[in-house]
C-alpha cells in the first residue's frame, strides 16, 4: 500500500455498547480503519501492539479511568506519539476537561456530538501528528548531520594540524641565523605571519564547534584584565599591527580590574577582536582600546576606523559564518567564525558583547562587559623560571618530518633527543632508556599513544618519565582521554616554541 493509499488506524475505547457502535460507525463511514476496546487495560495492550494514529477514549471505563489510560500512554515512549481524544457524557465540566488535558489528551468532546464534529477533530489531530512526525524526522536528520559535521571538523583539524605542526616548528630552525638579505628576511616574516593566520583559523574552527556544543570548560582563576590586555597587545603589535602600518592607542584606567575567568580564553577573545579590527581597517589608521569600570562590571571597548558595518548586517554580525562583506575579493575574508567564538567565550564568563557602527565607512566599536571579582586579595600568577638543565627527551611519532623538526628544536635548546617511530618501539625505549620527558603522538601505528601511556604507567607507575601527549585533536574529550590513559599533559599541534620551553623547564 502506497503512502497515498494509506488509511489511518483509530482505536475506539468505550464500555457502553451502543456508544462504542455509534462512534465506530462514524469513523468507518469517514474512511478510517477502526479497532475497538471495552476497558482501559485492553486499550493499553492494543495501543502498544497495533500503534494506532489516534484513540477515541471514553473517560468512564470499568477498570481504569480514561484519565489514567491517557496518562500511561503519554508517559510511555512507545505510545506517547499517539493522539488521544477524550469523550464523556457525564464528566463535562471545565475541571474534567482540564484534568484530561493535564493527563496529555489532545482533545475533549462532550457526548452527544455530531459525526462532523468527531471526524473534523480526528482528521485535524491526525494531520497534526503527521506534521509532528515529519518534524521529528527532520530534526533527527539535522542532529545526524550536525554530528557528522562535528566529526568532520575534528578530523579536518587533526589532518591540518599534523603538517601545520611540522611547518610551524621548522620556522625557529630557519631563524637560528640572521637572514642573508632583505628578501630572505621578508620571506621568513611572511611565513611566520601566514603560519599564525593558518594556526588561528584551525583553532577557531575547532573551538567554535566545541563551544556551540557546550564542550568547552573554563579553567578559572582571578585575572587582572588590565595586565591581560597589555600582554595581548605586546604579543600582537609586531605580528599584526606593524606589518599593516597601523597604530594601537591604549586608554586603560590605572587600577587593577580583577575578573574570574580563563586567562587563555580571554586572551583569545582580545586577540580575535584586535586582529579583526586590524583586518577591516586601512593601513595608517589607529585602533583604540579602552578599559573602564562601570559599577560592578569591567568594560572593554575596541574601536576601529575601518570599513564599518551596515545596519542590515549589524544584528547578525555574531552569527556563525556571518561576515560584514562577502565580495569576491577575499582580502579581508576569513571563515566568519571569529565573532561567534568571541561571543560564546564572553558569555561563558558571564559577560556580554555588543557591536555598534554608524554604517559603511564609519568604523566599528566592540564592547565587552565582564563582571568584576568582589575580593580584596589578588591571586598572583607567575610563570616558573626557565630551567637551563639538560633533559633527555624521547620523541615518539610516525610522521618523520614532525619527529625530525621536534628533535631539532629540542637539540637547539641544548637537550639530548632519542626517537621512536611507533607504539611498541616507544614503549621499549621508555622502559629501557628512561628519558626525562617523552612527547608521544596519539595517532601511532600498531597501537596508539594512549596504549603507550597505559603500558608505561603499568610498568613504572609514578617513576615513569613525564609523558606529553601530542595530537591534532585539541578537544576537552581528547585531553581527558589522554590524562586518563596516564599522560601528564596534552598538547594540541602545532607546539609553540615558548610552550616547548616551559614544558622542558617544568
Amino acid at each position: 500500500m502506497t503512502a497515498s493509499q494509506y488509511t489511518p488506524l483509530v482505536l475506539n475505547v468505550n464500555d457502553h455498547v451502543a456508544n462504542l457502535y455509534m462512534v465506530s460507525k462514524m469513523l468507518k463511514n469517514a474512511g478510517f480503519r477502526v479497532l475497538e476496546a471495552r476497558s482501559g487495560g485492553e486499550a493499553l495492550e492494543i495501543a502498544l501492539r497495533d500503534q494506532p494514529e489516534l484513540i477515541v477514549l471514553d473517560v468512564h471505563l470499568p477498570d481504569l479511568s480514561g484519565i489514567d489510560v491517557c496518562r500511561r500512554l503519554k508517559t510511555d515512549e512507545r505510545t506517547q506519539h499517539i493522539k488521544v481524544i477524550h469523550t464523556s457524557a457525564t464528566f463535562v465540566s471545565s475541571t474534567n476537561k482540564t484534568q484530561g488535558v493535564e493527563a496529555g489528551a489532545d482533545g475533549y468532546l462532550t457526548q452527544p456530538f455530531e459525526p462532523q464534529e468527531l471526524i473534523a477533530t480526528v482528521r485535524s489531530l491526525i494531520r497534526l501528528k503527521s506534521i509532528e512526525s515529519d518534524l521529528v524526522t527532520r530534526n533527527d536528520a539535522l542532529v545526524s548531520a550536525d554530528r557528522r559535521k562535528d566529526e568532520f571538523l575534528a578530523m579536518l583539524g587533526h589532518e591540518l594540524r599534523n603538517p601545520l605542526a611540522a611547518l610551524s616548528m621548522a620556522l625557529p630552525i630557519l631563524e637560528r641565523f640572521p637572514p642573508r638579505d632583505d628578501i630572505e628576511a621578508r620571506t621568513i616574516g611572511i611565513l611566520r605571519r601566514q603560519m599564525g593566520v593558518l594556526t588561528q583559523l584551525v583553532d577557531d574552527l575547532l573551538d567554535v564547534s566545541r563551544v556551540t556544543r557546550g564542550r568547552i570548560e573554563l579553567t578559572r582563576s582571578t585575572i587582572d584584565l588590565r595586565e591581560l590586555i597589555h600582554r595581548v597587545v605586546e604579543g600582537i603589535d609586531q605580528r599584526v599591527f606593524a606589518p599593516r602600518q597601523q597604530k594601537l592607542a591604549l586608554d586603560l584606567a590605572p587600577q587593577p580590574f580583577r575578573v574570574s575567568g580563563d586567562a587563555v580564553r580571554l586572551e583569545q577573545v582580545m586577540t580575535n577582536l584586535l586582529d579583526n579590527s586590524s583586518k577591516y581597517s586601512d593601513p595608517g589608521t589607529t585602533i583604540e582600546v579602552s578599559l573602564v569600570a562601570d559599577g560592578t562590571s569591567a568594560v572593554v571597548r575596541v574601536r576601529d576606523h575601518g570599513v564599518g558595518i551596515d545596519a542590515a548586517t549589524l544584528p547578525i554580525v555574531f552569527d556563525l559564518f556571518a561576515q560584514a562583506t562577502t565580495s569576491l575579493d577575499r582580502a579581508r575574508g576569513g571563515l566568519g567564525i571569529g565573532l561567534t567564538l568571541v561571543r560564546s567565550l564572553v558569555e561563558l564568563h558571564g559577560g556580554t558583547i555588543s557591536a555598534a557602527s554608524d554604517g559603511i565607512g564609519h568604523g566599528t566599536t566592540m564592547t565587552i562587559r565582564l563582571p568584576l571579582v568582589d575580593e580584596v586579595a589578588q591571586t598572583a600568577v607567575t610563570q616558573a623560571a626557565q630551567s637551563t638543565s639538560k633533559r633527555r627527551v624521547l620523541v615518539v611519532d610516525d610522521n618523520v618530518d614532525g619527529r625530525e623538526i621536534l628533535r631539532y628544536l629540542c637539540e637547539h635548546e641544548g637537550h639530548e633527543v632519542i626517537e621512536a617511530g611507533d607504539g611498541p618501539e616507544g614503549v621499549q625505549r621508555l622502559l629501557d632508556e628512561r628519558p626525562d620527558v617523552a612527547f608521544v603522538d596519539i595517532g601511532l601505528p600498531t597501537f596508539d599513544g594512549f596504549e603507550v601511556a597505559r603500558r608505561v604507567r603499568a610498568r613504572l607507575g609514578t617513576a615513569a618519565p613525564r609523558l606529553i601527549a601530542l595530537s591534532g585533536y585539541g578537544s576537552d574529550e581528547h585531553r581527558a582521554r589522554a590524562l586518563e590513559a596516564g599522560f601528564d599533559e596534552h598538547m594540541a599541534k602545532p607546539i609553540q616554541m615558548d610552550q616547548l620551553r616551559r614544558t622542558l623547564a617544568n
